[in-house]
């Protein structure tokens, strides 16, 4: 009975493991190396669920890469994204959103420089859009629990003003002189302090017009003389004091001549 039971068991395994070799039989000659260790662990394994022929893992990677090279994404990690090319309006919108914040990603955009932009790019006109549609349009396309808008939510936004901007255009035309507003824009820095020319100022920055011991501070080129301006220096040099040709005695001695 031993016998006859192991008999059988060889039998099925052989069976088996012919089936699942017909099942994933491969004809391309290219993959008969693959096939063949395939085969090899398929005998020594029978009983186990039935493993995939390596030719259907590379069918599958490439699959997976022609999708994501469609989809305009990266394999650089799980979730991770690269566009392959950003229209203007997107990039207007990316400068935007990263103003005034260093840990903004540039994705979403908060209402206030949402209203910066819509101010700084002249979607604000003061009498069709103002301020406050500005505001109630940022609530409305927003999500509830969301303090920021996405790119799409901004498109959306912008539709909805460009219909009250442009009120004899057509939705779709509207909208496009809205995005040419807004394409190639950056955030206008206000705030900044100018230097303001002014007689007084530049009359006591003005060195030429200095006197008494202030005059003796700074030279012709007005540039300070440090402490010999402030403090008087003794000469020890051992010329007489307004001496012009201090220095110049060695010039005057022809070299190898003796003096007497």
């Amino acid at each position: 009975m031993g016998a006859t039971s192991s008999v059988k068991k060889s039998r099925h395994s052989s069976s088996s493991s012919s089936s699942n070799e017909r099942a994933y039989s491969c004809p391309d000659s290219a993959d008969s190396e693959d096939m063949a260790e395939f085969k090899v662990q398929m005998a020594k394994h029978p009983h186990q669920s039935p493993l995939r022929p390596p030719s259907e893992h590379s069918k599958d990677r490439a699959l997976k890469r022609l999708s994501s090279e469609s989809n305009g994404t990266s394999e650089g990690g799980a979730g991770s994204s690269t566009p392959v090319e950003l229209t203007a309006l997107e990039e207007s919108f990316r400068r935007f959103a990263i103003h005034g914040d260093t840990r903004a990603t540039g994705k979403e955009m908060h209402g206030k420089n949402w209203s910066k932009l819509c101010k700084d790019c002249g979607v604000i006109d003061g009498k069709s859009i103002t301020l406050t549609d500005v505001d109630i349009v940022f609530s409305k396309v927003k999500k509830k629990s969301c303090r920021s808008i996405t790119f799409e939510q901004f498109k959306e936004a912008l539709m909805e003003l460009a219909t009250k901007r442009f009120k004899e255009k057509s939705a779709e035309d509207a909208a496009e002189e809205v995005f040419k507003m807004i394409e190639g824009k950056s955030p206008v820095i206000s705030g900044v302090t100018k230097a303001v020319a002014s007689p007084t100022v530049s009359r006591l920055t003005d060195t030429t017009k200095f006197t008494g011991s202030h005059k003796e501070r700074f030279d012709q080129t007005g540039r300070g003389k440090g402490k010999a301006g402030r403090v008087d220096m003794v000469d020890t040099s051992g010329y007489v004091s307004g001496y012009k040709h201090a220095g110049s005695y060695e010039k005057k001695v022809k070299p190898g001549s003796k003096q007497m």
